[in-house]
């Protein structure tokens, strides 16, 4: 029952019933990961895709300088890899355990036949993707258009956003976020303690309060800056 109660939060198999998760269980593998572990490879043959039943993950480039960039935070419920639905390719990018997690494998063919069976899920699937899209479209607007502290008061209104509170958990190092940003730690370090003497954030470890929403979305807006 837990395994099933876990599938019916995933967004991808909303509207299935639990005959049907408890098919999906059953008929598609599962796999576990320790934290730092390698998920997949960039270039490596992309034979399906995958959900996060449990963890987090980051997916992420390297530069020729062996530089990381992350590009995406995976949370537990969302997929990942689904380039792979549509063409026989290789992964554009690395995943990585953030920490203990455990994903289900979907191969291409096997997919495809799911979808034959319940159209449902290929809607479901759309719906997803098309909030992915919007997600890596403002990501390529923030790097290249806005200053880190636009960037990082845009990324935490997103996480109180998704959250539904004020109250929001990083959820990964400050090393992790400053990559995702596209800046580095010591900057990171300095922004988020002119945010919290400005009187827009409370800072208590990796948990943070927005106190000021307005002023962070003029910050992000990049109406004011910092």
């Amino acid at each position: 029952m837990e395994r099933i109660d876990t599938m019916a939060a995933v967004p991808l198999f909303k509207g299935l019933s639990a005959a049907q998760l408890d098919g999906l269980a059953r008929a598609f593998p599962r796999r576990s990961y320790a934290a730092g572990e390698t998920v997949f490879r960039e270039g490596e043959p992309a034979e399906g895709f995958y959900v996060l039943l449990a963890g987090r993950l980051k997916i992420y480039k390297l530069s020729m300088e062996g530089k990381e960039q992350i590009l995406h935070i995976i949370e537990a419920g969302e997929p990942f890899a689904e380039v792979a639905l549509f063409s026989e390719t290789v992964f554009p990018a690395y995943a990585e355990a953030i920490r203990e997690s455990e994903v289900m494998f979907f191969s291409r063919k096997a997919f495809q036949q799911l979808v034959t069976n319940d159209p449902s899920i290929i809607m479901n699937m759309l719906a997803i993707l098309s909030q992915r899209l919007k997600y890596f479209t403002r990501l390529v607007e923030d790097l290249s258009l806005k200053e880190v502290p636009q960037r990082l008061a845009a990324y935490l209104l997103f996480l109180a956003d998704r959250e539904g509170s004020r109250q929001v958990s990083l959820g990964i190092s400050k090393g992790q976020l400053a990559s995702l940003l596209g800046t580095i730690p010591e900057t990171l370090s300095r922004i988020t303690a002119k945010m919290a003497g400005r009187g827009l954030i409370e800072m208590q470890g990796r948990r943070i309060t927005i106190v000021d929403r307005d002023g962070l979305q003029v910050l992000a807006d990049g109406v004011k800056g910092l």
